[in-house]
């Protein structure tokens, strides 16, 4: 089952609504995933995240977070 914020990260959903989609994705994933670092943790121990994948997720957050 494909991961939506992270298909929304990759620009899946700005095809088929933008931001909003995202927002709305982001939300809902709040509500369903209580330990954020160990969902990231499962996904990448399954090989439904690549560690290539996890970096580029990683300077996203670190960009919204304004750090460098």
């Amino acid at each position: 089952m494909p991961n939506p914020l992270f298909n929304a990260l990759n620009g899946q959903q700005a095809q088929n609504g933008g931001m909003s989609d995202f927002m709305d994705e982001f939300k809902r994933l709040q509500q369903t995933v209580k330990n954020p670092r160990q969902e990231v943790e499962r996904l990448l121990q399954s090989g439904a995240m690549s560690q290539q994948d996890f970096n580029r997720l990683g300077q996203m957050a670190n960009q919204m977070m304004g750090r460098k």
